[in-house]
């Protein structure tokens, strides 16, 4: 396991979900004082936060200004939650991983009563091909 490689990784998917959320702050902005850009912004953008990276250098070549101030409110957004995210990160996992093993369990430990367990007896049949105290 690459510890600083999942780090990276995992920074870069953070990284564009955060230019995501720009985006969508942004385009309610825009759909309050712009309707017409807030429509282009709207159509440029489906399907293309993915990379947050790849879609800002996008946008600097069909809108300079938008694709500056979703660099701004990106930024912003950041430094909001930077600090809060570590510790919600790890107790969020925990829970989630609790919540998980007891579903788990639960499933695991319930009997079914409708089906036979695997040590009940057979029950007799009258068939009379399986008698053999007929011959």
């Amino acid at each position: 396991m690459n510890i600083k490689q999942i780090a990276k990784d995992t920074a870069k998917t953070l990284s564009s979900y955060l230019t995501y959320q720009a985006m969508r702050t942004v385009l309610a902005q825009l759909s309050e004082t712009n309707p017409p850009l807030a429509l282009w912004f709207q159509r440029f953008s489906a399907d293309k936060v993915q990379d947050g990276e790849t879609y800002i250098q996008a946008l600097f070549q069909e809108k300079p200004d938008l694709a500056l101030r979703i660099m701004t409110v990106r930024e912003h957004i950041a430094e909001e939650v930077a600090d809060f995210l570590p510790e919600m990160v790890r107790t969020g996992i925990q829970q989630a991983n609790m919540e998980h093993r007891r579903r788990h369990l639960e499933r695991i430990t319930q009997l079914d009563t409708s089906s036979p367990s695997p040590e009940s007896e057979p029950e007799p049949t009258s068939d009379p091909n399986l008698d053999n105290s007929s011959s």
